[in-house]
């Protein structure tokens, strides 16, 4: 079944994203019957990034957190047995407490976020949810003991900080925050690999022979955007390369170049420097390397 695909999507994209801030254990096994965490995240005292560019995300990174991903609108019986996991979890932690005769300190039991793409007014209610001061529509608290919350995704606002979550979502919601995915600069740390695990989800369902008609719209909608990224790849790595054999010949005609000029030559695009090889040959200072350049600014 596809649901086994985008599950784990679901996982990997979470241990992407956070594994710079702390532990993060898929699958992580508790005792009873047989249940196991989606993903067990503990924060590390030094993070690579600050939790801030996760927005909503980061929030939940705080402390620590037991994230159960679905794909499909959250059953009550399933958000249930979610909440059995985190409370074995608190039980095991009191237990070792007690052993080793410490206080168990409540920003050690890790918090609980259920996140649905939908959660009906039915099961909210079924849980006597409430929404916290500080906290965006969506995100939906159950009693502080129970250390739960369930976060509706499709109920989130489209705002910046709520991006890495939206990305979980189905339809539209996730069409959205894949397109704003990729408008991210190159500069965002975490773009570029969460890019190639949603065009590694996309490789995954193609590969299904039974696949739903919201699947089949999925796989559509990021065709373009693969062929545009692929194709993006491919021209940077043709700059870089001419990048590299026009400072060869530079430096074999000129010797050293002052680190300005460099980032100069860099700045240019390829039909630039394909001229610059051609016109390098006449080059006989660095003056005349100066005088192109400035010529190219014109």
């Amino acid at each position: 079944m596809t649901r086994f695909i985008h599950d784990k999507f679901a996982k990997d994209y979470l241990e992407e994203l956070l594994k710079n801030y702390g532990t993060v254990e898929p699958d992580k096994k508790v005792s009873g019957e047989k249940k196991e965490i989606d993903v067990l995240f503990t924060p590390s005292a030094e993070q690579t990034y600050d939790l801030q560019l996760l927005g909503v995300l980061g929030r939940f990174a705080e402390y620590p957190a037991i994230l159960e991903p679905f794909r499909n609108a959250a059953p009550a019986d399933e958000i249930c047995d979610c909440i059995i996991k985190v409370l074995e979890v608190k039980a095991k932690l009191r237990r070792e407490a007690k052993a080793s005769k410490t206080k168990l300190q409540e920003e050690k039991i890790p918090k609980l976020w259920v996140l649905t793409p939908t959660a009906s007014q039915t099961v909210l209610s079924g849980f006597n949810v409430n929404q916290k001061e500080g906290w965006l529509p969506g995100v939906y608290f159950l009693g502080d003991a129970l250390r739960s919350a369930i976060v509706a995704i499709h109920q989130l606002p489209q705002i910046p900080e709520t991006l890495w979550l939206r990305l979980l979502g189905r339809g539209r919601v996730q069409e959205i925050a894949i397109l704003e995915l990729q408008e991210l600069p190159p500069s965002n740390p975490f773009q570029k690999a969460t890019l190639k695990l949603v065009y590694n989800l996309r490789e995954n369902l193609r590969a299904n022979q039974n696949l739903e008609e919201e699947d089949r719209e999925l796989i559509v909608r990021l065709e373009p955007l693969y062929q545009q990224d692929r194709e993006r790849a491919i021209l940077e790595g043709n700059l870089q390369g001419e990048q590299r054999l026009v400072m060869r010949l530079l430096n074999r005609r000129l010797g050293e170049i002052d680190s300005s000029l460099i980032e100069q030559v860099q700045g240019l695009s390829i039909e630039q420097l394909e001229s610059l090889g051609e016109a390098l040959l006449d080059f006989s200072s660095i003056a005349d390397l100066e005088a192109w350049l400035n010529q190219q600014s014109v």
